[in-house]
């Protein structure tokens, strides 16, 4: 029986192998292996696709989380409002500068809800940080309202949504700050940690420039103390030969998507995700819903088709959260309780042959039967 991967990154390193290589050869004898030219070209690539003024290339998707907060002075005793589904980083760029996580409970689309978020809001509140969970956009127009009502700036985790819109306009633009993820497991993806944030404030481009290297100003001069979170040549180069390919990428992830929607459509026992008019969602995960989910994880696992689970538990049910801070969220985030338990995350990588996904659904049909 011949195993579904839920991802395949070395059909992916073997179809680039020959170009990587000529990239590898070139950096190597350059000698020039942090920031550069390789780094300046994705910059540039990123501010012309996202049609936004500056893009500033980062060691990883959560340091530009950490210093987008310290960019908008987030500091020890702030609040930042943000959903507790999402992967430990964003809450943990919170944790880090001192500041309290506060939770908002989420929609059935798995993103935050926005008329929580304006129940969470509070004098001490510093930033929002929605989270564009599997490339699906969070309700940003609603956002941004409650932003400009009550004059907090928005922060956006867009680590899963490089492409995603939301009505015609790419997530992470929205905000004041932007910030994506090029881990290997993303839909443009990195052979390291990557990441890199965007803006349109010219102010927070030039000081985030200088804290991604020290603070330093010139060779021997420092305006202020920084951080060591710079992306180097090779990630760079990688990320431009990739960049090439991202729009098939995504029509791919969304044709598998296509695929799952036509053979599942019709069982009631399951909940696929969903796609509003005014949403363009880029499928860094297709994430079902199930009240049978272990049991069908555990089915199509037996059958040699692997599956995930993002996330099994929620960020304040984690150690970390309990041993810092004490608020137990005890009668409060219904949605984001119930749905933990229901969700099942099915194999969509652009390397998935159509008769792969076909069998997927067929098993998922039997197991109903």
């Amino acid at each position: 029986m011949k195993k579904i991967s839920y991802v395949n990154l070395s059909a992916q390193s073997f179809d680039e192998r020959i170009e990587a290589f000529k990239i590898f050869k070139k950096i190597f004898l350059s000698g020039n292996f942090i920031l550069g030219d390789q780094v300046e070209k994705f910059e540039k690539r990123i501010c012309d696709y996202l049609k936004i003024n500056d893009c500033v290339a980062l060691n990883s998707g959560t340091d530009a989380l950490t210093l987008g907060l310290h960019l908008l002075g987030v500091k020890k005793g702030d609040e930042v409002i943000t959903p507790p589904n999402s992967f430990i980083a964003s809450t943990a760029s919170i944790a880090h500068l001192g500041a309290i996580p506060v939770f908002a409970d989420i929609k059935n689309d798995l993103n935050i809800d926005p008329l929580e978020i304006e129940k969470k809001i509070t004098k001490k509140t510093k930033a929002i940080m929605p989270v564009h969970l599997s490339g699906h956009p969070c309700e940003m127009d609603k956002i941004m309202k409650i932003s400009k009502k009550y004059k907090i700036p928005v922060i956006e985790d867009a680590a899963q949504a490089i492409g995603t819109k939301y009505k015609n306009k790419f997530v992470g633009t929205f905000g004041d700050i932007g910030c994506f993820s090029a881990h290997p497991l993303k839909n443009l993806n990195a052979i390291g940690d990557s990441g890199y944030l965007i803006t349109n404030n010219k102010k927070y481009a030039n000081k985030i420039r200088l804290l991604r290297n020290h603070g330093i100003k010139n060779r021997n001069t420092i305006s202020f103390f920084g951080y060591v979170s710079r992306m180097d040549s090779i990630q760079a180069s990688i990320l431009n030969l990739r960049f090439q390919k991202l729009h098939q990428v995504i029509k791919k992830r969304r044709n598998n998507a296509k695929l799952y929607f036509d053979n599942l459509k019709d069982l009631k026992n399951l909940e696929l995700p969903f796609e509003k008019k005014n949403e363009f969602n880029t499928y860094h995960t297709f994430v079902i819903k199930t009240k049978n989910r272990n049991k069908l994880k555990k089915f199509l696992e037996d059958k040699g088709i692997h599956t995930a689970i993002h996330y099994p538990y929620l960020i304040f049910e984690q150690k970390a959260f309990k041993d810092r801070y004490k608020y137990n969220y005890k009668n409060e985030l219904k949605n984001s309780k119930k749905f933990k338990n229901l969700i099942l995350t099915l194999p969509i990588n652009q390397y998935l042959k159509k008769k792969q996904i076909v069998n997927i659904c067929k098993n998922i049909i039997k197991f109903y039967k």
